[in-house]
């Protein structure tokens, strides 16, 4: 089961006016469903649903309601824009053995050797879709760019998983690269072009010296 356990009350009203009345009481209001349980309207402390996804957005909350406990996910937690308030939350009914699909953040740790050479680290991909059973999910995957050069790319077949766990998007999906700036990038093909063009100078100078010497010769 779940670290957290939240008693869930029942509610009759719905709408604005009523999930205003909720709210200025301490309450959220929310709705389970799920597992062909049917939809359930609630509402939930607003401080201990509070503490409750501090932990995470895919954490197991179990929901008391009515004297029964049903293992949720929290889903859809809607917030205040301005005060970061909750607003309304679903709650997905879910089984500790079957598996369930969660978006995860994806954290890039240590600085790429590339960016202390005056590269730019991009990062494309800031979450994964994976399936694992509830209570494998983690709460985040993180990856070490420390060894990526310029030029470098990381893809998600890259990342590594904890076992149980299984990352849903296209394995070659571009997560984050090291790009050379563009300034770089020009200093180094101009620089390129002039080692080029010193070469092909020399070169002709030689044929020239050479081709002055044949008529000598001939005198």
């Amino acid at each position: 089961m779940s670290d957290v356990t939240l008693t869930a009350d029942r509610r009759s009203e719905t709408g604005k006016g009523a999930a205003g009345r909720f709210r200025r009481a301490g309450r959220v209001p929310a709705v389970v469903y799920g597992l062909d349980g049917g939809s359930v309207p609630v509402t939930v402390d607003a401080h201990e649903l509070q503490h409750a996804l501090a932990r995470g957005v895919n954490s197991l909350i179990t929901l008391r309601i009515d004297g029964t406990e049903q293992l949720t996910m929290a889903r859809q937690v809607q917030r205040n824009p301005l005060k970061g308030t909750l607003l309304h939350v679903d709650f997905v009914r879910v089984r500790a053995d079957q598996t369930v699909t969660a978006e995860v953040a994806l954290h890039l740790e240590g600085e790429a050797e590339g960016a202390k050479r005056g590269g730019l680290l991009e990062q494309m991909l800031f979450s994964v879709s994976v399936e694992a059973k509830p209570g494998d999910i983690p709460a985040a995957i993180a990856h070490d760019v420390s060894a990526m050069e310029m030029g470098d790319q990381l893809y998600v077949r890259d990342l590594a998983v904890p076992a149980g766990v299984e990352i849903r998007n296209d394995p070659d999906e571009l997560v984050a690269q090291v790009s050379v700036p563009r300034g770089m990038a020009a200093g180094a093909e101009e620089g390129a072009e002039g080692e080029a063009g010193e070469g092909e100078g020399g070169e002709a100078a030689a044929g020239g010296g050479g081709g002055g010497e044949e008529p000598g010769g001939a005198d």
